[in-house]
């Protein structure tokens, strides 16, 4: 085959190598996008925004990062609190579990959770923290196993929900999520972070398939019950 014979021949050839390639970034992306997909079909059917949601003598709260001061929440926690307070308020639930991390980089999430919800209103007695939800998955599963919650309402923002319910409903918590406020989320934040939730639904579903257990083992903790009795 002369030369202008072979370059034509190695022309011929890019259009089906593309397709082929193509063809494997779809695939690839599919399988990418399987968790996400799973927590996505998962939590459909379990989420509200905050005017909608149904009640439940448990709310629990996510934590994320405090202020600058390391005393007050940041503007997505603040969100999430004030979302728990109006539940509380409005009677459509009677205790609040803050789950978040007691040593974070931050500051002490479920300190801060607590102070701010007394701000709002919210009796101290009906506030349980968990200083050692340091992530999603911990959190859900401390929530059953330590705290003895079946059913809760779980509030955190848009692009978290359909994670956190997912995973607390594969778990053993009968929850729905509450689409939590965030006055200071701008569109940019509002994008980054769910891209951000796409790829932690990989870990998600990688903790979920094993069923590891929470980073730190706690005994069984009535606080809970008795602030439900209470």
């Amino acid at each position: 085959m002369s030369a202008p014979e072979a370059v034509a021949d190695r022309v011929r050839r890019w259009p089906r190598r593309l397709r082929r390639a193509a063809v494997l970034g779809l695939v690839a992306l599919l399988l990418a996008s399987l968790p996400w997909l799973w927590t996505t079909i998962a939590a459909h059917g379990h989420v509200y925004d905050e005017a909608d949601a149904p009640s439940s003598d448990v709310v629990i709260v996510l934590g994320t990062a405090v202020a600058a001061d390391r005393r007050q929440p940041g503007d997505r926690l603040t969100g999430r609190l004030e979302t728990a307070a109006e539940l509380v308020n409005s009677g459509r639930a009677r205790v609040v579990l803050v789950s978040g991390d007691g040593g974070g980089t931050s500051g002490d999430e479920p300190a801060a959770m607590t102070s701010y919800l007394v701000e709002l209103g919210v009796d101290p007695r009906r506030v349980v923290a968990d200083p050692f939800g340091l992530d999603t998955y911990d959190s859900c599963a401390r929530a059953r196993e330590v705290y003895g919650i079946e059913r809760a309402l779980i509030v955190t923002q848009s692009y978290h929900v359909n994670r956190a319910v997912t995973l607390c409903r594969h778990l053993g918590i009968d929850v729905d999520g509450v689409r939590a406020r965030c006055a200071g989320c701008g569109p940019f934040l509002i994008a980054g972070k769910s891209v951000r939730d796409y790829f932690a639904s990989g870990k998600a579903a990688w903790d979920a398939g094993w069923g590891r257990s929470p980073a730190v083992s706690s005994p069984e903790n009535s606080a809970v019950q008795d602030a439900l009795r209470g």
